[in-house]
């Protein structure tokens, strides 16, 4: 069945309408008909059921058949902070992050953050991260749009989120791996996890003290360096193999 977005606000009764490049989508590329059956979600976790009734110009018509919430979200909240990156990087990993099931994504500049844009510019890339972050949802089943917070500083990161239960930084100069790093608090149910991820140039000596005053702990993600980005996706996948619901089950 297919799905598409709908904003929670426009789900004021059973009928509804659908606008925009869905409804063009909806027409004219997958040429459906009145009767057919689609797919909705508004991105807060419910999905809905539905059946098209008429074809507008400029809208779909639809009625809601049926209203659910989303079994696919991960037990454990994982936020990403991620330092900004090159090119249009984040504009990857929040399609990457969205599939993996990653509640939150923080960009922050650190010490060796290249890319600095203005507000505008930030504001411009927030709009067009939600916009892949939608897509994303369509194709990988999930419900749950991912938060995109403001862009801020490391300092901000690591003084801010005090109610996590486990905090970790991964660093390319540390040698202990995340098992060994995690070991004080694998056994408890983590319900709250922040990953912080730096820059192309790594974190400074300094910027990791800081951290771990605060209270996170430090992590390998192996021997070899990897690409800033790639680095993102695997400290995610290991967490949410840990300590969510891709691959380690609790006992």
């Amino acid at each position: 069945m297919r799905r598409f977005f709908i904003e929670q606000s426009k789900i004021t009764s059973t009928k509804i309408f659908i606008t925009g490049s869905d409804a063009a989508h909806i027409k004219k590329v997958l040429r459906m008909k009145s009767g057919d059956r689609i797919g909705l979600f508004d991105g807060r976790g419910f999905e809905y059921e539905a059946r098209i009734e008429n074809l507008l110009a400029g809208s779909v018509e639809v009625s809601i058949t049926k209203c659910f919430l989303s079994a696919l979200e991960s037990p454990v909240q994982i936020i990403v902070a991620q330092a900004l990156l090159k090119d249009k990087k984040i504009d990857i990993l929040v399609r990457q992050f969205t599939e993996i099931g990653i509640t939150k994504l923080i960009p922050f500049t650190s010490i060796r953050s290249v890319p600095r844009p203005d507000k505008k510019r930030l504001s411009a890339r927030k709009k067009r991260w939600r916009k892949i972050a939608i897509e994303a949802l369509k194709q990988c089943r999930r419900s749950h749009i991912i938060e995109l917070c403001e862009t801020i500083t490391f300092n901000d990161i690591i003084k801010t989120y005090d109610e996590c239960d486990l905090k970790i930084v991964f660093w390319e100069n540390e040698s202990k791996p995340v098992g060994d790093a995690v070991q004080q608090v694998h056994d408890r149910h983590c319900r709250k996890i922040l990953a912080v991820l730096g820059p192309e140039g790594g974190f400074s000596e300094k910027e990791i003290e800081d951290a771990r005053a605060c209270g996170f702990v430090t992590a390998s993600l192996g021997p070899r360096i990897l690409r800033a980005e790639t680095a993102a996706v695997a400290a995610s996948t290991i967490l949410q193999y840990l300590f969510g619901d891709m691959g380690l089950k609790k006992s």
